[in-house]
C-alpha cells in the first residue's frame, strides 16, 4: 500500500492544499487491511473498500492504482500504476536480484513523486496533466460485461462473509471470466480461497502466462 510514502508526501504538501486519500481494496476488510493502516498511522483519509466500489468507478484493474484529481473534481490522470514496476516478475527465478528490484522501485518512486510535486507547483502547466481526450482514452467506458463482473464480485464477497465458501468462489469465477484483465478480482478470489495467500502458484502461473504483455498499465512518467 506504500502508506508511509504517501503519508510523508501528504505531510510535505498539505500546506499547499494537497490531499492524499488511500483506499485499500480488500474483500477481507479491516481484518486484513487494518494492520497496515495502523502501522503507517496516516493523518490523511485512509479507507477500506470491501466491495471494490472505487475500482469500479475509476476503472481500476490492479493495485496500486492512482488517480490525480484537481480542486474542481476533474480527473487529470485516471489510473496510474505509480512507481510499481515489472521487475518483481522474476521473483520465482533462482537468480532473482532483490536489491536490483528495490533500486528500480526507488528510481521510479523518485520520478513519480517528482511529477506529483510538479503538478502541485505548476497546475495546468505540469506536462503530466492530461487532456480530457487523453483521460477518456485511458478509461474503458460503460461495458455490460464489466458491470456484471462487478455484480458477481459483490455477490462473491457477500457469500464469503456469510460462510458460503464454494458459492463465493463460483461467483468470483464468473467475475474473473467476465473481466479477465482485472488482477484485483483474481487476487482477491485467491486471497480468500487460500486463507490470505494472494500470491500463490495460481498468481505466478497467471503472471508467467502474460509473456511480453505488461502486468501494470504502461506509464509515460
Amino acid at each position: 500500500m506504500d502508506l508511509p510514502v504517501w503519508q510523508a508526501l501528504y505531510s510535505e504538501l498539505a500546506p499547499r492544499n494537497f490531499v492524499v486519500i488511500t483506499v485499500a481494496m480488500d474483500a477481507g476488510g479491516a481484518a486484513d487491511a487494518a494492520q497496515w493502516i495502523e502501522a503507517a498511522a496516516p493523518t490523511h483519509p485512509s479507507l477500506i473498500d470491501v466491495h471494490h466500489r472505487v475500482a469500479e468507478l475509476y476503472d481500476w484493474v490492479n493495485v496500486p492504482s492512482i488517480a490525480w484529481i484537481n480542486e474542481d473534481g476533474r480527473i487529470l490522470r485516471p489510473n496510474d500504476p505509480g512507481f510499481a514496476g515489472e521487475y518483481f516478475r522474476g521473483m520465482m527465478e533462482p537468480d532473482f536480484d532483490f536489491q536490483a528490484m528495490m533500486a528500480e522501485q526507488q528510481r521510479q518512486q523518485a520520478r513519480y513523486l517528482a511529477a506529483v510535486r510538479d503538478w502541485v507547483d505548476r497546475g495546468p502547466a505540469c506536462p503530466f496533466w492530461l487532456t480530457r481526450d487523453q483521460v477518456r482514452s485511458r478509461l474503458a467506458g460503460p461495458n455490460p460485461d464489466h458491470a456484471r463482473a462487478a455484480a458477481y464480485f459483490r455477490l462473491g464477497t457477500y457469500l464469503h462473509q456469510h460462510g458460503r465458501r464454494d458459492a463465493a468462489q463460483a461467483a468470483f469465477a464468473q467475475s474473473k471470466a467476465l473481466r479477465p484483465e482485472s488482477w484485483s478480482y483474481k487476487r482477491q478470489a485467491w486471497h480468500l480461497e487460500e486463507a490470505g495467500k494472494s500470491a500463490g502458484p495460481e498468481f505466478w502461473d497467471a503472471v508467467k502466462a502474460l509473456g511480453d504483455r505488461p502486468y501494470y498499465p504502461r506509464s509515460e512518467l
